[in-house]
């Protein structure tokens, strides 16, 4: 049958799928343009369930904030390549996912994905992206927070993004906030400070310490000790408020904050990243 060129670039244009994706759906579908998108749909569901097994190690990050920077989002559409991963289209739909995400406020990844998103649920919308990409294709991450003040950084080529949430708001925070979201993406802490630290990492780094210790020869009786040592010095490497500032290794972020306000301090942080 004959299918109009007009109905091929609707298609593609809804879809994002190539032109030639497009003319074979339309012929299969008997140039019912609603069942081409479903077999376009289908064909992606297909290839989701064959690629079930690969690696999505590759993708787009994307930070943002609300005008009035009281709530932030970072979201990561993963993909199998670098080549994907740089396609405007691909970094056009993560855009879109964060901001849908900081406009609705989903409570988690799940709700996210069942979000209307150009009229199917967004879940559907990246099924069907593997049909049109030909590789894995998933939301891999979503985090979100609010404060008084929240400040994103996105690290360039979108390989990572950070919000960071200060307990204070002001113009002159924007600055010093950037910093700080620049400090995690490059520093990469593992907690806010000590008391947020995992206990389970707590308990692995005291382990490592006495086991170093012991094989260094130094007493029984003093292995706790030296670990706990060592576990203030993680912390001081580890943590965000502890960590010595990068743009000026003579004070922690701590301080480099209450030079700036002395009742300035981050409330949290969220850091998406490629790799991670």
């Amino acid at each position: 049958m004959s299918i109009k060129a007009a109905d091929v670039k609707k298609l593609r244009d809804q879809t994002g799928a190539g032109m030639m994706d497009c003319k074979k759906a339309l012929m299969e579908a008997g140039g019912d343009f609603a069942k081409a998108v479903e077999v376009l749909r289908k064909k992606g569901q297909k290839l989701s369930a064959k690629r079930a097994d690969r690696e999505a190690k590759e993708g787009v990050v994307v930070a943002k904030v609300t005008g009035d920077n009281t709530r932030g989002v970072v979201v990561r559409l993963s993909c199998e390549t670098d080549f994907v991963a740089k396609n405007e289209d691909f970094i056009k739909m993560t855009d879109e996912i964060a901001s849908l995400a900081l406009t609705s406020k989903p409570a988690d990844k799940e709700a996210l994905l069942a979000l209307d998103f150009g009229g199917q649920p967004l879940g559907e919308k990246i099924i069907e992206q593997i049909g049109v990409i030909g590789e894995k294709v998933e939301l891999t991450s979503y985090e979100h927070l609010e404060s008084p003040m929240v400040v994103e950084y996105n690290h360039m080529g979108n390989k990572a993004g950070v919000i960071v949430g200060l307990n204070k708001a002001s113009d002159n925070f924007l600055t010093p906030g950037k910093d700080v979201a620049m400090q995690v993406a490059a520093m990469k802490p593992v907690a806010l400070d000590k008391d947020q630290v995992d206990s389970a990492i707590i308990e692995k780094e005291i382990e490592i310490g006495m086991e170093i210790a012991r094989k260094a020869g130094k007493p029984e009786a003093m292995l706790e000790k030296i670990a706990q040592g060592k576990l203030n010095k993680f912390f001081k490497e580890n943590t965000l408020m502890n960590q010595a500032f990068v743009k000026d290794g003579k004070q922690s972020v701590a301080s480099y904050l209450s030079s700036v306000d002395q009742e300035l301090t981050v409330v949290d942080f969220k850091h998406i990243a490629l790799g991670k």
